[in-house]
């Protein structure tokens, strides 16, 4: 399948497309003020080890201090590698704190939680991923032809200096890559390699850690090394300055690649020419129409993700087990397209529309596992549950399309409900006769939402009137524009 990348760049964000068939499969947003950090190599600090949770606290410069499992410092993974009987240090004799360790980033920050390190570190090139402390070959598991990776892996022994102590995996590009390429990409990541660790060694003896030694790609660079491929037609770049700079980065790195590089000089902005603006807000949606009239409600949670398929109003022309059928074939395809757009990852589970044919539910799990196989991120699908659920996890190392985009409602926090003005009248209520009982107050004010008071005015007013006699002093309505309908304060006069 053919595909188009739109590359739309401004000062202050990345943003990149993928079009396949006409419709938008992936979006991708980086901003400078909050650059992905998966890949950056660091000279932290450790702060606090934890012995009981066998990891260890680390600062790197960010807001949060970042973590470190015991299972991600290279030494222990190292000792469990040579054999059963040498299980490794524990953490509390690898790390003390205010130690300078040397770290690299495996997973953004998301939500309350730091960044995820290791102490095993790599850089990437287009070809290959470098090992420094590891004298290993591996082979991407995208390459399933078990005489294909064998020879794969002879190949590029062959090709690996004699005097390089370190390791090479090979990625998934490089299958049909000619010797000279990958000679060019060994000698590239090399010399990366020794000038990283030339500062890695200014910073133990000179300054103070935390400091950045090494920062990956921007995601427009990321796009040309990870995501074009033999089936991209074009990459387009609205941006004359970038469209420059990634061309000499791709003749440098990509030569081959560099003819699919256009510069989109039109009037209409890119985006809005591709209909990729309207995919973005569809994107952020709780409720996916499917073009048969079904409906799929995606819930995004901090557990997991739920995706609920209905038949909305597709009732189909034959029986109701047919058009329940097609439904879940139709959102099997949609919900995998919405996994990508959304960049959805974790726990996720499917609830389709329950089918009492073995043979079709067999037919809409392989329908989905084949929608899922043009993903770039790994995953693992399980099969129907007893409950009818599919399960699936998707890796996640960065936040999905919603938290870039949005931040939770200052009126419901999140929770996607607010209280009836009714609810918070009750509240209110049981707020002064608190008060009272605490404070000898001349008068009570209530501000609150324009909801809240109307109701105090007109049903409620009986109950406003019955406490004040009650507790013996008047109570006033004051409607405050800017407060929310949860929001209510009572003010002692």
């Amino acid at each position: 399948m053919s595909e188009e990348i739109l590359v739309n760049i401004t000062p202050q964000e990345t943003r990149v497309a993928v079009l396949a068939a006409g419709q938008v499969q992936e979006l991708v947003v980086e901003r400078e003020a909050s650059r992905g950090l998966v890949g950056n190599i660091y000279v932290g600090r450790v702060v606090r080890v934890l012995p009981g949770m066998q990891s260890a606290f680390v600062e790197i410069g960010l807001e949060r201090s970042a973590f470190l499992h015991v299972a991600d410092i290279w030494e222990h993974r190292k000792a469990q590698e040579n054999g059963k009987t040498e299980p490794g240090k524990p953490i509390e004799k690898m790390l003390a704190e205010g130690q300078p360790v040397t770290v690299q980033v495996m997973k953004d920050p998301i939500g309350t939680k730091g960044a995820r390190l290791s102490t095993q570190l790599s850089v990437a090139g287009r070809l290959l991923v470098y090992l420094p402390q590891d004298p290993h070959i591996g082979i991407s598991q995208r390459i399933e032809d078990e005489a294909g990776r064998a020879a794969l892996r002879e190949k590029l022994k062959e090709l690996i200096p004699a005097d390089e102590k370190g390791g090479f995996i090979l990625r998934t590009v490089a299958q049909g890559a000619s010797d000279e390429e990958l000679r060019a990409d060994i000698e590239y990541l090399r010399h990366l390699w020794r000038d990283v660790h030339q500062r890695c060694g200014g910073v133990n003896a000179g300054a103070q850690p935390p400091k950045l030694v090494y920062q990956g790609l921007s995601l427009a660079q990321r796009v040309l090394r990870d995501m074009v491929s033999d089936g991209t037609s074009a990459v387009h770049v609205d941006s004359r300055e970038n469209h420059q700079k990634l061309a000499d980065f791709a003749r440098a790195y990509m030569p081959g690649l560099a003819g699919k590089l256009q510069h989109y000089t039109g009037e209409r902005p890119l985006f809005e020419l591709y209909n990729v603006e309207q995919e973005i807000e569809k994107a952020l949606a709780r409720r996916v129409d499917l073009k048969s009239g079904g409906t799929l409600v995606i819930d995004q949670t901090e557990a997991m993700t739920t995706v609920d398929v209905n038949t909305g109003g597709f009732v189909g022309q034959r029986n109701f087990d047919d058009t329940v059928f097609k439904t879940n074939l139709e959102a099997a395809q949609a919900i995998a397209r919405q996994l990508r757009l959304r960049n959805l990852g974790g726990i996720i589970v499917v609830d389709f529309i329950d089918m009492d044919s073995a043979e079709h539910r067999a037919a809409v799990l392989e329908e989905f596992r084949r929608a899922l196989a043009r993903d770039r991120t790994r995953m693992t699908v399980s099969g129907f549950t007893a409950l009818g659920l599919v399960e699936m996890t998707r890796k996640r190392t960065r936040e999905s399309l919603a938290h870039v985009l949005c931040e939770p409602c200052q009126s419901c926090g999140g929770r996607g409900e607010v209280k009836t003005a009714r609810t918070v009248c009750y509240e209110v209520l049981r707020e002064i006769l608190r008060e009272a009982r605490a404070f000898n107050a001349r008068e009570f004010r209530v501000l609150a939402s324009q909801a809240v008071c109307d109701l105090f005015h007109e049903e409620e007013s009986g109950a406003l009137a019955m406490l004040s006699n009650f507790i013996g002093k008047p109570v006033s309505m004051q409607v405050e524009a800017g407060y929310m309908q949860e929001q209510y304060d009572i003010v002692l006069l």
